[in-house]
C-alpha cells in the first residue's frame, strides 16, 4: 500500500469522530441552553441515544457480512450510503424546531437516528482494513494510520465546537442578579428560545462546519484493492474467531 491510500483510508474516519465528540461534549449544552429541555429530558435523550448505538452494533455486523460484493467492493456501498443521511441526521440533532411540545421527541428521534448511522458506517469502514492488502504488516501500517487521525479528528471536534461555542457562551448566561427573584431556573425559562441569541448562531456555524469535513473526508476515502475472499466464514464462527484474536 501506498503512503496516499493510507491517507485516504485514514482521513475516511475522521469526520465520524469530529461530529461524534462535538456531540458528546456539546449536545447537552445544546439541550438545556438553547432548545430549553429539562436536564431530565436531556439525559433521556443522551442515555437512549448511546443504547441505540450500541444495540445497533451487532445488527450492522450481521447485515453487512450478509452483504454481496458490488464493483467498489462489499464494504464501500454501506459506507457510502450511510453518509448523506448520517448528514441530514446530524444537522437535524442540533436543529431548533419552531414547535415546542414535541421537542424532546425531536431530539430524541435524531440522535438515535445519529448514533445509529454511525455505527452503520464506523462497522463497514474498520472492516475495510483487511481488504486493503493480503500484507498483515500493510494493514497494520494502514490500522496506525487510521487511529492517528481519528485520535485527531477527536480532538479537533472537541477543540473546534468548544472554541466557537466559548465565544458565544459569556459569563451574562451565569449571571445572577440578586435584585430578582431567584425561583428554579427552569421555571423561569422561555419555552421558545430567542433566535437572535449569539450561542445558537455560534452552534449553527459550528455544524455546517463539521458537515463540510464530513464531506469532504469521505471523497478521499478510497477502496483501492476491495479484495474478494473465497472462503465464506459464518457470522458465529466469524465472531468466535474475532473474540480469540489476542491482537484484536
Amino acid at each position: 500500500l501506498s503512503m496516499c491510500s493510507k491517507l485516504c483510508y485514514a482521513i475516511g474516519g475522521a469526520p465520524n469522530q469530529v461530529a461524534g465528540s462535538a456531540a458528546s461534549f456539546f449536545l447537552q449544552i445544546y439541550l438545556l441552553d438553547i432548545a430549553h429541555i429539562t436536564p431530565f429530558h436531556a439525559s433521556l435523550v443522551l442515555f437512549i441515544g448511546k443504547a441505540s448505538g450500541a444495540v445497533t452494533d451487532p445488527v450492522a455486523g450481521f447485515f453487512i457480512s450478509k452483504s454481496r460484493w458490488t464493483k467498489i467492493g462489499r464494504l464501500m456501498p454501506w459506507v457510502l450510503a450511510c453518509t448523506p443521511f448520517t448528514i441530514v441526521s446530524y444537522f437535524f440533532m442540533w436543529y431548533l424546531p419552531p414547535f415546542v411540545s414535541g421537542r424532546v421527541a425531536w431530539y430524541l428521534t435524531f440522535h438515535c437516528l445519529f448514533q445509529a448511522l454511525t455505527t452503520l458506517f464506523q462497522v463497514p469502514y474498520s472492516a475495510l482494513t483487511m481488504f486493503l492488502s493480503t500484507d498483515q504488516k500493510d494493514r497494520d501500517s494502514a490500522t496506525a494510520y487510521r487511529m492517528t487521525m481519528e485520535v485527531l479528528g477527536t480532538l479537533i471536534g472537541a477543540a473546534l465546537q468548544g472554541q466557537i461555542v466559548a465565544s458565544a457562551h459569556v459569563s451574562a448566561h451565569c449571571t445572577v442578579n440578586p435584585s430578582l427573584n431567584t425561583t428554579d431556573s427552569w421555571h423561569d425559562t422561555p419555552s421558545s428560545p430567542d433566535p437572535s441569541d449569539p450561542l445558537s448562531h455560534q452552534v449553527i456555524i459550528s455544524h455546517s462546519f463539521i458537515e463540510k469535513i464530513f464531506i469532504l473526508c469521505i471523497l478521499l476515502l478510497l477502496d483501492p484493492y476491495a479484495l474478494n475472499s473465497d472462503r465464506a466464514i459464518p457470522f458465529c464462527k466469524g465472531l468466535a474467531l474475532t473474540m480469540k484474536h489476542g491482537p484484536y
